[in-house]
């Protein structure tokens, strides 16, 4: 075998495996992005669920407030 084609074959061995090197990279740096996705979608629900809990206390102590300021409106109208 020449030397120019152990060089080429040598270079073809090389690009080949830094290929193969780089797709595996490639291949966990996209299953890692799509498992930090699932994450943060779980994230993201568990915050609407707490948000819609609260909005509901919200709500409720909302309408006590109303209720018990028409109460006190009522009471002060009566004394007059």
């Amino acid at each position: 075998m020449s030397r120019t084609s152990k060089v080429v074959l040598g270079l073809s061995v090389l690009l080949t495996a830094a290929t193969v090197a780089g797709v595996h990279v490639k291949q966990r740096w996209d299953q890692q992005r799509l498992h930090d996705g699932v994450i943060r979608d779980i994230q993201r629900q568990n915050r609407k669920k707490e948000n819609i809990r609260l909005l509901g206390e919200q709500i409720k102590l909302t309408k006590q407030l109303e209720a018990e300021r028409e109460m006190l409106l009522a009471k002060g109208s009566q004394k007059r």
